[in-house]
């Protein structure tokens, strides 16, 4: 944006300078040249912002994608793969059918995170789920984060 500015200014000054010349044709030549230029630089500014904005979505992308894969990791080390899968239902139900049922907030993670850590029954049948206090609250809200994101 800095940049935008300093060329408008500078586009500015050669426009109002003009050289002394009394000849008016020169001066709308200079003056078309400045607005062309004041142009270039506003499409320029255009072209950057969109830029930005394509690679701050991208950063916010990979970002989620980072979050998720912590908790993937973490289920992958734990017990939680004998009874769920992400798509289908074993023992327990499908990371995706969880998905489904919770929406993603920040209540609902620590609801889950809870469930991970406590274990539980009823909810999803009469089978229960195992405890796994060795478990952190931040481990366990990973690990949720990562069955909210399977849809």
């Amino acid at each position: 944006m800095k940049k935008v500015f300093v060329l408008f200014s500078i586009c500015v000054a050669i426009a109002a300078c003009g050289g002394g010349s009394s000849d008016q044709a020169e001066n709308r030549d200079d003056s078309t040249e400045a607005s062309n230029q004041v142009a270039e630089a506003r499409n320029q500014a255009v072209d950057t912002n969109a830029t930005n904005i394509g690679t701050n979505r991208a950063t916010e992308d990979e970002s989620a994608a980072s979050d998720v894969s912590k908790g993937k990791d973490l289920i992958a080390k734990s017990d939680c793969l004998s009874c769920h899968r992400d798509t289908e239902k074993l023992v327990g139900p499908a990371y995706s059918e969880v998905a489904e049922k919770y929406e993603d907030n920040d209540k609902n993670l620590d609801y889950l995170a809870q469930k991970i850590i406590e274990g539980g029954q009823g909810v999803w049948g009469q089978v229960p789920m195992t405890p796994h206090p060795a478990i952190s609250k931040d481990d366990a809200k990973e690990m949720a984060k990562y069955v909210l994101s399977i849809k």
